[in-house]
């Protein structure tokens, strides 16, 4: 493969808090309009949060009655956002030994874990699905996926917290350059919200407790956020050989031209600002571009005290204060694991259009957060922007995407 040759992306898929695919994401996410309420369900009544980004209901006809009962939820999710990205992409025809899935997940099948063990406690074990352990397998999306393209060059799997999708862009990336294949069907997938995991995050203290007011409970930056809001879905992208892509006259969203991935080793929970600026410069590094260079960034930014804080320092270092900053998790809540790959289908869409979406609730900029982040549909030309992915554990991830 040539030296000069990129990773270009033709499709982008994404099932979301804000609707069922790319187009109604990105509607949503243009005009500020909130994917968070309140949960139904009766479980969610006893706990302190009960607020969640889920997606809306329906999804399910899109799946076939064996789809449907086969499969975990998270995993509908990633078939789903996944088949739109192949379908945008316009199916491309390609040896099935050089097309390989790549797909983030921070949890992977953990509604089936719950709800067959209370089977198995209520019922007995001979009650338990026959279909359980590959429900509830992490690699399970990546799986299905494989089976539903016919990929035969790989069905990996990227668990890293919150920066899983992220790493999936990256791994599929790296996969591209180093010649061992032509396309990648890459994303992220989660649907965690369940009592055990709502439980557990607000014994944390890492989630809104806003149950009053759900639309406005994720406020990163904000000077009044306390946590972030748990969402779901799932969001792809394909990535092609650059001349693969042009070989086929395949429309092309942008490039994935530079990634990072490194690990802070210091803290199962507490992150290094100076090695997410390492990070984020290195990525910069590897796409050939100057901090200058960057448009925007859409950062992690969940709406969490602390960590919104730490990326700013993080940022200031490495790009400056200067370049604008959002996150749409304001909207979404924080898909966990899909997460990053949400952002970057979001970057995407904005650098087509030519703005960048909201960071929507912030009433009152944190004065400890000394940045130009965006609080309403700005309009901007850029070529380059960044995409951050932190998760617990030290996992970093950073992307870089260019629109030619």
């Amino acid at each position: 493969m040539a030296a000069q040759e990129r990773v270009a992306i033709t499709g982008l898929g994404a099932i979301t808090p804000q609707g069922g695919s790319v187009a109604q994401m990105w509607q949503g996410m243009a005009a500020g309009l909130p994917g968070v309420s309140r949960l139904p369900e009766a479980w969610a009544a006893g706990l302190p949060v009960q607020i969640g980004g889920t997606v809306p209901a329906g999804f399910e006809d899109r799946l076939s009655v064996r789809e449907q009962r086969r499969l975990d939820r998270v995993e509908q999710f990633a078939l789903l956002a996944g088949r739109e990205a192949w379908a945008d992409a316009g199916e491309p025809e390609v040896d099935p030994f050089r097309l390989a899935v790549v797909v983030g997940t921070g949890i992977g099948g953990l509604t089936t874990t719950l709800e067959q063990e209370h089977v198995r406690l209520e019922s007995g074990p001979r009650r338990v699905s026959p279909h359980t352990v590959t429900m509830l397998m992490s690699n399970g999306s990546a799986a299905w996926l494989s089976m539903d393209i016919g990929a035969k060059a790989g069905a990996r799997t990227t668990v890293s917290a919150c920066a899983s999708g992220s790493e999936a862009i990256a791994l599929g990336r790296e996969m591209i350059l180093a010649g061992s294949a032509d396309v990648v069907l890459v994303g992220g997938a989660e649907a965690c919200i369940a009592p055990l995991t709502v439980a557990a995050f607000a014994q944390m203290r890492a989630m809104s407790k806003r149950n009053d007011d759900p639309a406005a409970a994720s406020r990163p930056f904000d000077a009044d956020r306390d946590g972030f809001v748990l969402g779901e879905g799932a969001a792809m992208l394909v990535l092609e050989r650059e001349a693969f892509a042009k070989a086929r006259g395949a429309t092309v969203h942008g490039f994935v031209d530079g990634a990072m991935v490194t690990s802070d080793a210091l803290d199962i929970v507490a992150a290094d600002p100076q090695n997410q600026a390492r990070t984020i410069s290195a990525a910069l590094r590897s796409a050939g571009v100057d901090a200058q260079d960057v448009g925007f960034i859409h950062a992690h930014a969940t709406s969490t005290p602390l960590g919104d804080q730490n990326e700013i320092i993080a940022l200031a270092e490495s790009i400056g204060k200067a370049v604008p900053v959002t996150s749409t998790k304001s909207m979404t809540g924080h898909l966990l694991g899909a997460s990053g790959a949400l952002s970057s289908v979001a970057v995407l869409c904005a650098m087509r259009d030519g703005v960048i979406p909201p960071t929507t609730n912030l009433d009152r900029l944190d004065p400890e957060i000394d940045a130009d982040v965006v609080t309403s549909l700005r309009q901007v030309q850029s070529r380059v922007a960044v995409v951050n992915a932190f998760g617990f554990g030290g996992h970093n991830a950073t992307l870089v995407f260019r629109r030619d």
